[in-house]
């Protein structure tokens, strides 16, 4: 657990974009360190910038309910996003920003080296599956890299603002959970 202190203190103390200058606090990632799950959201918000963990605002109170649909909670899955500091406004991460953090995302996979990878909304998607993911028409497929199966599903905000997206996000998450079940060894649901 040495590797995982180190990369969070060098983590907390980036500087490589600007958006260093206005956040609150680094938010690293929230979990268990040897997950075989990981969750990539796209940035903090406001109460994440102010709490220095991710998903902890109402879109986190939506994330954790998902979760729990499925059997799985916050013990058993690691949760990050792409970029680790909030950008102004919510807006989404500029490229710029996306690349700065980049290392230390590809760090805390190396680090974790999970099973499956959810990625929470298009942003992440658009990182880590492929740069021209379409969230609209591709969530719930599977993909596989490096023996590594990784899905995305609509953004938790994005099913506070269009809750019509709810029916076939729930299918989403039964076909995580069935993969979890297949792929997932000390996961249990």
């Amino acid at each position: 657990m040495a590797a995982w202190e180190d990369l969070k203190r060098d983590c907390l103390n980036c500087r490589g974009c600007a958006l260093w200058e206005t956040r609150t606090n680094v938010v690293f990632g929230d979990g268990a360190r040897d997950a075989e799950i990981l969750l990539i959201g796209e940035g903090p918000g406001q109460r994440e910038d102010e709490q220095g963990v991710p998903f902890v605002g109402p879109a986190g109170q939506l994330l954790d309910d998902m979760l729990a649909m499925i059997g799985l909670d916050r013990t058993k899955v690691y949760i990050t996003n792409t970029v680790k500091c909030r950008p102004p406004q919510n807006r989404d991460p500029l490229n710029v920003e996306q690349e700065a953090c980049l290392g230390w995302l590809r760090s805390q996979t190396a680090l974790l080296r999970p099973k499956i990878i959810v990625c929470l909304g298009r942003i992440a998607a658009k990182e880590i599956i492929r740069e021209d993911f379409r969230i609209t028409a591709e969530h719930g497929q599977w993909f596989q890299r490096n023996g590594v199966h990784m899905t995305a599903i609509y953004h938790p905000s994005a099913l506070l603002r269009d809750v019509s997206k709810r029916p076939e996000t729930f299918e989403d998450l039964k076909s995580i959970q069935a993969h979890v079940r297949a792929i997932c060894q000390r996961t249990k649901i």
